[in-house]
């Protein structure tokens, strides 16, 4: 009898909560969900060799990803959707889209216009599991929000460069086995969650139409509660520079010659390890934050990710090999650890019942200023290589001085 009720989903659910907290859950499953994100950059050079296709057009695959994100979270956030339906089934049902447009991008696709397509339609599930999975951690751990966003967004950067490890650990693999890998792994995600559900601090609201009226203008009215847009510009600033420097750090790599210098790390392994610092970062500035505060981790690591982009451009060829990798390594450790941060500022900041639609439509704008940001960074990489990156320091300046300038409407 025993085996027959641990075989149930309540008795998975127990040994799987027995050795692992629901933070940790979420975390993991929000790993291999978000590995879809760049599955197509992991395969870049393939990509480039079968179709003929330029750093802009890898370019242009990524931002495809980011439109449909855009367009998925809005979806979402102005329909109510994100906080009508249980976040855990959002993120399970987008985790096995996502899956099978991967699956199809993979095997289907055989051009950039069907690959765009299907890289737009895997973009739109992303937005079912990425802000479902700060939802899933607000519902499970609402007083140690900072610290858990943190683990949360430590996975999502693994997930983001998990592409570029597979990349080198199946150096003989062709790309259509490396992002079916991702795909895999997505499943895998989706089935963790499910066997989790939501918290038991998960909050659902109203389905009638007048409650959609009321909870659209409770969104749009979060930008005008000072701390949540001080949150939101800072996020927005270092989301002008997140998205594009992870799009370009193969190209990083081979065009400083880092490659050449570790050759057993080669492209993939060197882009993988500069990502995934921004894992380290994130955790150490979750377990910061519980001592300073979210703000000042935000600040100083949005502050720094500015600052190492500006040395990067200014030094680049004076460097070592080594010089230059360290340099890329706290890059790709800041530039990331302040995004946890500003999302449980925000979080924190706006109506309880409107945490998953505010978030929503953060992400949303966020991401639609990637788009802007990518096309211009690989644009103008095609044109003068690494010195390209100036493009990137403007947001992490404007983003400072956004959330500076709206806390002074605060003390006002």
């Amino acid at each position: 009898m025993s085996m027959i009720v641990t075989a149930t989903p309540q008795g998975l659910r127990g040994m799987l909560l027995k050795w692992l907290s629901p933070v940790a859950v979420i975390a993991i499953a929000q790993l291999f969900g978000t590995s879809l994100w760049f599955s197509a950059n992991g395969a870049a050079a393939s990509l480039m060799s079968a179709w003929q296709a330029s750093a802009a057009d890898i370019g242009w695959l990524t931002n495809a990803v980011q439109l449909g994100f855009i367009i998925g979270t809005l979806s979402l956030s102005l329909s109510g959707a994100a906080d009508r339906y249980r976040a855990s089934s959002l993120f399970f049902c987008c985790a096995i889209a996502g899956a099978v447009f991967n699956l199809a991008f993979a095997w289907l696709a055989d051009g950039l216009v069907l690959g765009a397509a299907l890289r737009f339609c895997v973009g739109a599930t992303l937005a079912g599991i990425y802000p479902m999975g700060m939802k899933l951690i607000v519902g499970w751990a609402p007083e140690r929000t900072g610290l858990a966003l943190a683990q949360l967004v430590a996975m999502l950067t693994l997930g983001t460069a998990l592409p570029h490890a597979l990349r080198l650990v199946g150096a003989d693999w062709s790309w259509q086995l490396i992002i079916t890998a991702s795909s895999v792994l997505a499943l895998a995600g989706a089935m963790l969650i499910a066997l989790l559900g939501d918290g038991p601090h998960a909050r659902t609201s109203q389905t009638d139409n007048q409650a959609n009226v009321r909870r659209a203008g409770a969104i749009l009215g979060a930008f005008r509660i000072s701390r949540f847009r001080a949150a939101t510009l800072g996020y927005f600033g270092h989301m002008w520079e997140l998205y594009a420097f992870w799009t370009v750090v193969p190209l990083i790599v081979s065009r400083s010659g880092l490659d050449q210098a570790y050759p057993a790390l080669g492209v993939a392994g060197l882009s993988f390890c500069i990502m995934a610092f921004g894992a380290v970062g994130s955790l150490l500035g979750g377990l910061i934050s519980q001592r300073i505060g979210s703000d000042q981790v935000a600040l100083a690591a949005l502050g720094t990710s500015g600052a190492c982009a500006f040395l990067f451009v200014l030094t680049h060829a004076q460097l070592q090999p080594w010089g230059l990798l360290a340099l890329l390594a706290l890059w790709g450790a800041s530039v990331v650890a302040d995004s946890p941060q500003f999302s449980a500022l925000a979080a924190k900041a706006c109506p309880r019942d409107a945490v998953g639609s505010a978030l929503a439509i953060q992400n949303s704008i966020g991401f639609a200023i990637t788009v802007v940001s990518i096309a211009c960074t690989t644009w103008l990489f095609e044109r003068v290589g690494v010195d390209a990156l100036w493009i990137l320091v403007p947001g992490p300046v404007l983003g400072l001085l956004g959330y500076i300038w709206s806390l002074r409407q605060v003390d006002a």
